[in-house]
């Protein structure tokens, strides 16, 4: 058989070439194919169930979900008094189930939960570049400012879950272990424990506004590198400076242009006599930092060359 003689089936040909020209591609005003929205592209819910589906999002909340049970059992371990009305945090901790969740927030509020943002928000366009899959997200076709909204919003619903879950899962250990008492502040006012639980949700309010700044960074570090570490890693690095600059004294008023000054505003909230002041200047600076990072994030990807 001469290596040039191609048998093929003359009916399948044309079966091929009729399906082929009764194709028509319809073509809309704007130059897309008919039926593209894209509006369409890229729903929330997916990008929720993609995140929610890798090992870092699992193992981040599963550790939020273990963290009061190892502070719990820290106390069991060692000395308390239940019955102290005085003190700081840590000293009141086993007064009540709230001041339990109080602990909880004070301890996590300066590294963990900034760490837990700059992770969602840092990772969510960086992954996709490091991964070589973004050029092809792009390609599908989704819009860059549509696609850089969706994950931020994305990002935003599970920081606030997280933000939310460990102070939740602490209130049943807290309730469990100590009791559903009054909320006993550093100064020694008590609350009734309902006002308690309003106190901690609204302080879970303003701990997720007041992360803004550090969201707003992330999302800009990860669209202006693929590395997801770097990304990640400078932004953590920036939210541990701010705070070291925070306790140099010398530097004075200064420091209240730093990002992180207000991060322990919602401390105000335990009073029977609420000092709304340092939570509204804390809300006005996340927001603007917030928002500056952002609108550099935004302006960044658009003009990106986006290779990977």
């Amino acid at each position: 058989m001469n290596e040039h003689d191609v048998h093929t089936d003359p009916g399948a040909i044309t079966d091929l070439t009729d399906a082929a020209a009764r194709r028509r591609t319809e073509v809309a005003p704007d130059g897309s194919a008919a039926g593209y929205k894209a509006r369409r592209t890229l729903p929330i819910r997916v990008e929720l169930q993609r995140q929610i589906r890798r090992r870092r999002t699992q193992l981040v909340l599963g550790f939020l979900v273990l963290l009061p049970f190892i502070l719990a059992l820290s106390f069991e371990i060692g000395q308390s008094d239940p019955n102290r009305r005085t003190g700081g945090f840590v000293d009141l901790a086993t007064a009540s189930g709230i001041n339990f969740v109080v602990l909880t927030l004070f301890v996590s509020s300066s590294f963990l939960l900034p760490m837990i943002v700059a992770l969602f928000f840092g990772d969510t366009i960086a992954s996709e570049a490091s991964w070589s899959s973004l050029k092809y997200l792009l390609a599908a076709p989704i819009p860059r400012h549509r696609l850089l909204r969706q994950k931020a919003i994305s990002s935003g619903i599970l920081s606030f879950f997280a933000l939310a879950l460990l102070p939740a899962v602490a209130l049943g250990v807290g309730v469990a272990w100590y009791g559903a008492g009054e909320v006993v502040s550093p100064t020694g006012e008590a609350a009734p424990f309902a006002d308690g639980v309003l106190g901690m949700a609204l302080a879970v309010c303003y701990i997720a506004i007041n992360l803004f700044w550090v969201a707003g960074l992330a999302l800009f570090l990860s669209v202006t590198t693929d590395a997801p570490l770097g990304a990640v890693g400078g932004t953590v690095l920036v939210s541990i400076l701010s705070q070291i600059l925070d306790q140099i004294e010398p530097l004075g008023d200064l420091r209240n242009y730093l990002p992180s000054h207000y991060a322990m505003a919602w401390a105000d909230l335990l009073s029977t006599d609420i000092d709304w002041s340092e939570m509204t200047r804390g809300t006005f600076s996340a927001l603007v930092y917030g928002g500056i990072f952002t609108l550099l994030a935004a302006s960044r990807f658009k003009t990106k060359d986006v290779t990977s």
